[in-house]
């Protein structure tokens, strides 16, 4: 299972305890905020998108959505989200818990939207439809391997921290 996985990944770093398993889904945005007891905007969402060398993993804030202009400007290529059994398959972890953490696939990269760094941590999944980590921006770009942050979004400006 990919909480597995995850969890393994994080308890290799000493901080196998600080992965959250809830009783209930956390698969949205808006569920995974009321399991962890946080404004959505401090969930952080990641969209898998088809690249030409496999998948773009785009992490943002749970209140902002991806600017079209913006990606296709950043990547050179339209915006177009991975089916849930290609996301599966490309990252090793289903959609509601896609996250960018214990992936084994060189095709997949990981950037990080500057929508997140608003708030001093935030809560992506962990693997699985009812779990979540918090870290800060750095830990979370650290432990996710980032290969940058990215501009890729909208509709988070109005949202007040």
């Amino acid at each position: 299972m990919s909480i597995e996985k995850v969890r393994a990944f994080f308890a290799a770093r000493g901080r196998g305890g600080d992965v959250l398993e809830f009783p209930v889904s956390s698969a949205t945005v808006e569920l995974a905020a009321q399991a962890v007891g946080v404004i959505p905007a401090r969930i952080a969402k990641t969209l898998s998108f088809k690249s030409p060398e496999g998948c773009v993993l785009v992490v943002m804030a749970g209140d902002a959505r991806i600017d079209n202009r913006k990606f296709k400007d950043q990547f050179s290529m339209k915006a177009s989200m991975l089916p849930p059994e290609d996301a599966l398959a490309l990252t090793g972890h289903a959609v509601g818990g896609v996250c960018p953490f214990a992936i084994e696939n060189e095709a997949v990269k990981t950037y990080l939207d500057v929508s997140m760094k608003r708030f001093e941590t935030v809560f992506p999944a962990a693997g699985s439809g009812n779990s979540a980590i918090e870290l800060t921006c750095a830990e979370l770009e650290d432990y996710s391997g980032a290969a940058g942050w990215v501009d890729v979004c909208k509709g988070w400006e109005e949202t007040a921290v």
